[in-house]
């Protein structure tokens, strides 16, 4: 992963911000250069893609949450090094910075803007049907008209959510588990539906006994902390987890589960799971994680980028899964020693069901 400081080299002034207009369309283009003149005399250079601007609006998270948005600001960067285009990006603080921080991106004449997380859905959805020349992608959130220069890039987490839970049932040593949500949106109760099939699947293969605290798939109710943002709110949550036995705890909270971080190592006993992200290479507290549910959103910005300079953009939706990828189960690093052989080999032979179908992770909260 390469190395950046986001917030000290990329954000947008609140103030310039909240000047535009909160439905803004794009601005005439400028004429274009003639460059026929740099191909004669047999010009080998590569393409200048420099006119090309991919833009990125984050959620409240910012660019630093150690999570989803940082991953999408890593697949941009990325795409700026690799293809020598320009960028745009705007850090949101808040619900309403999301509107004018996508209209901001309209405004800028961004050739490809992306949002961050479900919650920036309608923003994106209202800029793609009031800017039909410019391209606009979703991350974590499909788009309601669907339309036809829009993109949305979605993730099955549930099928690398269900190896998490069936590694940290057989982990245990209390014989139970826990996880939380941020906010009860599908694209965090995707991942709890799936760790909890995994609790399940281990139950039924060892006739064992492992509870889990903090969601019920059948009911669909479970402990969120009301935003992304409030790491106390996750280190009580958490705390509350850890008083009732839980060891092993499973935050989907982007930076609020730095805060169950924070109570896990406080606490010297229990474990943590991150999620999006490899926490033991993305967060300070890599010694307590026993492995992370990533999502590949740093690739899926990268491809979405280069199908846009390359213009071959499409509306066609991104599904990232196991069997291209898009999801998966990050190593055990610290951990890899603990984590008996037999879990190991299990975790690999339910990967292979779950790409073959044998074996179907059941969510209504995945992407479809």
């Amino acid at each position: 992963m390469r190395s950046f400081t986001p917030k000290a080299l990329f954000s947008l002034a609140a103030v310039g911000v909240l000047a535009l207009s909160a439905c803004g369309e794009a601005p005439e283009d400028e004429p274009e250069e003639d460059d026929a003149a740099a191909e004669e005399n047999g010009d080998t250079q590569a393409e200048d893609n420099s006119d090309y601007t991919a833009c990125l609006v984050s959620d409240a998270g910012g660019w630093d949450d150690q999570s989803f948005n940082e991953s999408a600001f890593t697949g941009l960067q990325n795409a700026v090094e690799d293809f020598e285009i320009s960028e745009s990006t705007a850090e949101s603080s808040s619900d309403s910075d999301f509107g004018p921080n996508v209209d901001a991106m309209v405004q800028q004449g961004c050739d490809l803007t992306f949002g961050v997380g479900f919650l920036l859905e309608d923003a994106i959805d209202e800029a793609a049907q009031g800017n039909p020349d410019q391209s606009f992608g979703i991350i974590d959130a499909t788009l309601p008209s669907e339309p036809e220069n829009g993109k949305p890039l979605v993730f099955n987490t549930s099928e690398a959510a269900y190896l998490a839970g069936y590694v940290a049932a057989s982990m245990t040593e209390t014989d139970t588990v826990a996880t939380f949500g941020g906010i009860q949106i599908p694209s965090v109760t995707v991942f709890m539906d799936g760790f909890a099939d995994g609790v399940e699947r281990y139950n039924d293969d060892n006739d064992a006994d492992v509870s889990l605290l903090g969601w019920d798939k059948e009911a669909q109710d479970g402990s969120f902390s009301g935003d992304f943002d409030d790491q106390s709110a996750g280190r009580a949550l958490t705390e509350q987890f850890l008083a009732q036995d839980a060891d092993i705890i499973m935050p989907v909270a982007g930076p609020v589960g730095l805060g169950a971080a924070g109570a896990i190592e406080d606490d010297g006993d229990a474990k943590l799971i991150w999620v999006d992200t490899d926490g033991y290479e993305s967060t300070d507290y890599g010694d307590i994680i026993l492995t992370s549910v990533l999502k590949q959103i740093a690739q899926a910005v990268y491809d979405t980028v280069e199908e846009g300079v390359s213009g071959e953009f499409t509306a066609e939706p991104y599904v990232g899964d196991l069997e291209n990828d898009g999801v998966g189960l990050a190593p055990f690093h610290d951990f890899e020693d603990e984590v008996p052989d037999e879990v190991k080999d299990k975790i690999e032979e339910l990967t292979a069901e779950i790409i073959s179908g044998d074996t179907v992770v059941e969510s209504e909260n995945a992407p479809q």
